[in-house]
């Protein structure tokens, strides 16, 4: 079974504002630098990412899915500003249409669903100053079961079909193709949806099977890079490294589509949307929202509805971010703005808050005696000699917009809060952590002062100055804090905040917040023990969650089976699914890990994945790409003296793919 694309799963079981922006904000901007590339096509669409809905995510084929439906997105996208915020397509996946054609071997909406038919939708949408987008396959039928009719033979006559109804924008999908050539299944169709004479944008939706991004430039507006997105942390990861090699296919009028967004679904915290947000944006990937707003929370408007975060994505020089750095889950991303600004993620893939820092010189700025440094989440201004870092939660994502601003001097230094090695705390006993605060601007921060708080009931008390009269560029005030969870603290995360306030040298005064995580911990036990009976600091996966003792299974908590490789069966273990880490304290007190690796055997001849031990931010063992073929691998890992051990398995590089992974007989000796 293909896990992580859940149209694909049914596949393989039924056939193969930028400048703009910040000026109105009273912020100065470099003058344009070169203009945008022509677009392959040449007809003028798609020449930044498509943004707008599709409901593919929130409702799949369910009775939900309906005319009402897609009327209450496009008057949500009128009435929460989604419109003006860029959001244009109000688009529709499977199950639109009836099972059989007509008489006639034309497409029929389906009357439940459609009463108006589809055409009475467009004029619904259009009227509100929006466009409509429809669905099928290049293949004999679509995606889901029900069989619903695909277009491959039919291309001419369902694209006349679609433009008559008012359609603005075709999403041609994979399945049932009957092993035709990719790309000429998927030409013929641009021929026919050029043939109508109606500008329609042509959404290519192969999974990256035959590598789109290598010949689609001239074929189709976008295509996608990857299999279907799940909403969680581990779907998104893979799908996001995936695509993120591919920036140099990707330009106006041709994008690469690492699929639709899931932020609002309810599988990732607001923290992990904002990630999601932010690196599909700082991708250029067509921003296709996936979540029902008719019940969206505040907090899904204001990401959805991030402007400056939007003009990161639509900036019309149309470049896709690169990655400047990788390293023990701390990415640095940067894209190359229109303006000659650039936009910066700083990008923490791990499962506790981490620094990450790059320079103005290495995401391609010019030299210049600072810079302004603008926060596109808290939407604030600093200047910046040219460091540019901050400390990153868990999962998150600090999204920046730098450039070489003559003005930088109007707005106060960057400071960057941040709290050295990782904080644990054994309930009862005192731990010692140190907070920073830096200056990373040009100017001196003055009258500085921080506090750290906990949970009601902890004690938190500074053991060295909390104040500084002023902090000159680079130099930081770093404050020992003696922090005790009461006795009996159950294991598990707390918050902690760090506050820091500073005036910058005109007398403005800055407050920053650093919501931290601290974890209460038992020491690791002595002796070796089995890491699927020990306790975990953290853990993500790709489809259901990490399982103990038995294989991953399916997507329901504890339906994984014996832990078997190459048909050998083991007792114990950890069961995974590419994406996945997996976090345990060993308190600098553990020396090895050790277990025996691979595919698990219920996916078939299925999967490829790699499997990592990381002890703190170094990679300390790794193996090659293992396939369901290979028997199981024996892996050791020296982790002396490491706070927090991770347990990591990719998907080899390929995609998620029934990437099952087994750490059978998995150890931490100590």
């Amino acid at each position: 079974m293909r896990h992580l694309p859940t149209r694909t799963t049914r596949t393989r079981l039924v056939g193969a504002l930028a400048a703009g922006l910040l000026c109105a904000a009273g912020l100065a901007v470099p003058t344009a630098a070169a203009a945008p590339v022509a677009p392959a096509l040449d007809d003028g669409l798609a020449l930044t990412p498509p943004m707008g809905f599709n409901n593919w995510n929130s409702t799949h084929c369910r009775a939900e899915f309906n005319e009402s439906m897609v009327k209450g997105i496009a008057d949500l996208f009128v009435e929460k500003g989604l419109k003006d915020a860029g959001y244009e397509y109000v688009n529709l996946d499977d199950c639109w249409a009836l099972p059989t054609r007509d008489a006639n071997g034309k497409l029929v909406p389906d009357p439940v669903r459609f009463p108006g038919g589809i055409k009475a939708v467009a004029d619904y949408v259009h009227a509100k100053g929006l466009k409509l987008g429809i669905y099928t396959s290049a293949g004999t039928k679509t995606c889901n079961t029900a069989g619903f009719p695909g277009a491959l033979g039919h291309e001419y006559s369902d694209a006349r079909q679609f433009a008559d109804w008012g359609v603005d924008y075709l999403k041609y999908d994979n399945c049932n193709n009957q092993g035709v050539d990719a790309k000429q299944r998927y030409t013929t169709m641009r021929d026919a949806l050029r043939a109508t004479g109606r500008p329609i944008v042509y959404s290519i939706c192969e999974w990256g099977e035959n590598k789109p991004w290598e010949w689609a430039a001239d074929v189709g507006h976008l295509w996608r890079t990857t299999g279907d997105i799940s909403d969680n942390w581990g779907s998104m990861l893979a799908i996001l490294k995936r695509n993120l090699p591919l920036a140099p296919h990707a330009g106006p009028g041709h994008w690469n589509d690492p699929d639709m967004l899931e932020v609002g679904n309810g599988g990732m915290t607001d923290t992990e949307y904002r990630s999601h947000f932010s690196m599909w944006s700082i991708m250029a990937a067509p921003l296709l929202i996936g979540s029902d707003l008719r019940s969206a929370s505040p907090a899904t408007f204001d990401i959805l509805g991030n402007r400056e975060v939007i003009a990161v994505d639509q900036d019309p020089l149309g470049k896709q971010g690169t990655v400047i750095s990788s390293q023990g889950g701390r990415w640095v991303v940067a894209k190359e703005m229109r303006d000659g600004s650039r936009a910066v993620a700083l990008f923490n893939e791990s499962g506790t808050a981490q620094r990450i820092s790059t320079s103005a010189a290495a995401v391609g700025l010019p030299a210049a005696d600072a810079y302004t440094l603008r926060d596109l989440w808290q939407h604030r201004s600093h200047n910046t000699a040219g460091t540019i870092s901050a400390t990153v939660p868990a999962h998150g994502t600090v999204l920046l917009r730098a450039w070489a601003d003559p003005k930088w001097a109007q707005y106060p230094p960057a400071v960057e809060l941040g709290l050295d090695g990782g904080p644990f705390v054994e309930a009862g006993r005192t731990a010692t952590l140190t907070s920073t605060v830096t200056d990373l601007g040009r100017t001196p921060a003055q009258r500085v002062s921080v506090a750290l708080t906990g949970p009601e009931g902890w004690t938190v008390r500074a053991t060295s100055p909390t104040s500084s009269p002023a902090l000159p560029t680079g130099r930081s005030l770093r404050t020992a804090w003696a922090v005790t969870a009461p006795e009996g603290t159950p294991t598990g995360s707390y918050g902690l905040t760090l506050k820091a306030s500073y005036r910058s040298p005109t007398g403005v005064r800055v407050d920053n917040t650093l919501p931290l995580t601290a974890n209460v911990v038992a020491p690791p036990p002595s002796g070796t023990s089995g890491l699927g009976d020990l306790p975990w600091l953290s853990a993500t996966n790709g489809w259901g969650p990490v399982e103990r003792n038995t294989s991953n299974g399916e997507s329901g908590a504890g339906d994984g089976h014996p832990i078997t490789i190459g048909g050998v069966v083991y007792g114990t273990g950890l069961g995974v699914h590419a994406e996945s880490a997996v976090e345990y304290y060993a308190g600098g007190a553990c020396e090895t890990v050790t277990a025996q690796v691979g595919v698990d055997d219920e996916e078939g001849a299925d999967g490829t994945v790699a499997f990592e031990i990381w002890a703190d931010g170094g990679k300390a063992a790794s193996t090659g790409v293992l396939t369901n073929a290979m028997p199981a691998q024996p892996v050791t890992a020296d982790v002396s003296g490491a706070q927090v051990v991770r347990l990591v398995v990719t998907d080899g590089g390929d995609g998620i793919t029934s990437d099952h992974g087994d750490w059978a007989q998995a150890r931490l000796s100590c």
